[in-house]
């Protein structure tokens, strides 16, 4: 599902990735790494959101660099923040959004709405003001209306940073189990217990990927570098 070969980001003349080359297919792909390693421009180069500088990158079969915004439509973004990407009122209308941007017909997205709310426990909460939700609800709502657009692979840079333990486990579990019903998932986290749940883990640092893998060697030798 995700092909890359030389990928590298220059950011005003600064080198934030370099040399990546990788070829995934496994389910559930963590990406680790101390701030500032270049896990998140990783994540970001995935659908678009960062444009690599050099080299080639192929997310579900998309040309990355070529079709940004067939990129955007295959591959899914989950920030760390929700409020970053709640941009409606509502949660039924934010989510009626996302199914507009898809290209849903107008008489299904109510329907298509409320199915999403429901699965995500959303469904008595889909006409309060989305500035009312809790924290926890709030990244189920981004959740929610990312996952409504069906995309075949989910990037989630960072999901549980802002949660309190009960909601990061609720996340983890739907990002790391089937709940959120897309082909690949790529969680970029600090919490190596999840990360451990992952088919892979990657691991970044200084711009690069030094380290890939069984998740538990990985963190193992990660552990290991930073006592």
């Amino acid at each position: 599902m995700i092909r890359a070969e030389g990928v590298g980001v220059e950011i005003d003349g600064a080198r934030i990735l370099a040399g990546v080359t990788l070829e995934l297919d496994a389910p559930r792909v963590a990406v680790i790494g101390a701030n500032g390693s270049g896990k998140s421009t990783f994540a970001r180069t995935l659908n678009g959101l960062v444009t690599p500088s050099e080299g080639s990158l192929e997310v579900a079969g998309v040309d990355v660099v070529r079709s940004p915004k067939r990129a955007r439509d295959a591959v899914g973004f989950l920030f760390s923040n929700p409020d970053a990407q709640i941009l409606l009122p509502t949660p039924a209308e934010d989510v009626g959004l996302s199914l507009r941007a898809a290209g849903i017909p107008r008489a299904e997205i109510p329907g298509r709405a409320a199915e999403a709310l429901a699965r995500f426990g959303l469904a008595e909460h889909a006409d309060q003001p989305a500035y009312s939700l809790s924290g926890g609800q709030k990244q189920l709502l981004a959740l929610a209306a990312v996952i409504a657009r069906g995309p075949r692979v989910l990037v989630a840079d960072e999901p549980t940073t802002l949660l309190d333990l009960g909601n990061a486990r609720r996340i983890g579990d739907l990002l790391a189990g089937s709940g959120t019903g897309a082909e690949q998932v790529v969680i970029v986290t600090h919490d190596l217990e999840l990360a451990a749940r992952c088919d892979v883990a990657l691991r970044f640092a200084g711009g690069r990927l030094v380290d890939r893998g069984d998740p538990g060697e990985v963190i193992a030798r990660y552990r290991a570098d930073v006592a």
